[in-house]
């Protein structure tokens, strides 16, 4: 039975379940309440990070949790945390994209429940070194995992046009042009290896909101998303998701930018059966989904916010975006 929105935002404290003053996640309660953990479930927090929703999914229940992390050092502390967990944590290392895969190896190919946290942690931008930030100077490089190009190589080597799209789809930049000009003609000059003088250029050449939002920032997400493929990851993670879940299971997704929540939206809302009417030119399919019974029963139209109490208390929970759907019993839908 799906959850009601008016209640996601009515449970327990779970912090108290944390065992000390460590990390909380946002929106911690309202995951909770929405993944509904029980004993003998089996629960999957694709984006361990710093372990909050799987201390909580193993405080709130005698369940089974399964961590996915790309970033050696999650990975690190999370069999840390498995080592006192008396095996009821398993820690998978690798992309969430490839979540059925990294399960399929460990014998499980259901699950009831699944929580999604998008985008970068505290810990990835408090770092000056792992170059995230424009907050702090370090190296370009925005790579969740060990291997792959960093950001100074997307800089490096896109051309102008593919930069500007990179900078306005992923960003939502609308100076995207003027940034990636400026880019380009910095680069031919001196290679742009920092993140202090990639953002400096951006400052350059677009305005201080009125919100007081630093120029750069928008930029800088924009070339995380792409040094971390995280809009193909994410698809692949909603669409394994949508077959590992069980009939009943709860699929949360807290997303921070727009461009994320977008996909994940008109993804539940397709699943959902919320389609366009049909066309006498393509009766069959709408949007490469083909018309069957629905997958996914959604809790709510809107998203779910943090409250304002969240939101004094941490104020980079302000973006935040949750959206909850429980798994029905039909077949998974098939994209053309």
């Amino acid at each position: 039975m799906i959850v009601p929105a008016s209640l996601l935002g009515q449970a327990a404290n779970p912090a108290q379940s944390l065992g000390g003053n460590g990390h909380v996640p946002v929106m911690l309660a309202e995951v909770l309440a929405a993944l509904t953990p029980h004993a003998g479930g089996i629960y999957v927090d694709c984006t361990f990070g710093e372990g909050g929703y799987t201390k909580a999914l193993l405080g709130a229940a005698e369940c089974r949790v399964f961590a996915v992390d790309r970033d050696p050092r999650a990975i690190a502390l999370a069999h840390t945390l498995a080592a006192g967990c008396d095996g009821r944590l398993d820690v998978l290392e690798g992309c969430f994209g490839d979540v059925e895969e990294l399960l399929a190896a460990r014998g499980v190919s259901a699950a009831q429940g699944i929580v999604f946290d998008l985008g970068v942690s505290s810990a990835h931008i408090d770092e000056a070194e792992l170059g995230f930030s424009f907050r702090f100077d370090g190296p370009l490089d925005m790579r969740m995992g060990a291997s792959g190009e960093t950001a100074a190589d997307l800089v490096a080597r896109l051309p102008e046009q593919e930069l500007a799209r990179i900078i306005f789809e992923y960003g939502d930049e609308r100076c995207a042009r003027r940034v990636a000009s400026a880019i380009v003609e910095a680069r031919a000059v001196e290679p742009i290896l920092r993140t202090g003088r990639l953002a400096s250029i951006v400052r350059r050449v677009v305005p201080m909101s009125k919100d007081g939002i630093d120029p750069a920032t928008r930029t800088f997400q924009a070339l995380r998303m792409a040094v971390n493929d995280e809009p193909g990851e994410l698809v692949r993670g909603l669409a394994a998701s949508e077959r590992l879940l069980a009939p009943g299971g709860h699929l949360a997704m807290v997303a921070f930018h727009s461009f994320e929540d977008r996909i994940v939206k008109d993804f539940l809302r397709r699943r959902a059966g919320n389609l366009p009417g049909p066309s006498r030119h393509e009766p069959m399919a709408i949007g490469g989904v083909a018309r069957c019974e629905p997958s996914f029963r959604l809790a709510a139209r809107r998203p779910l916010m943090p409250s304002d109490a969240e939101i004094a208390s941490n104020p980079r929970s302000r973006s935040a975006r949750l959206r909850v759907a429980e798994r029905t019993p039909a077949a998974p839908i098939l994209v053309s």
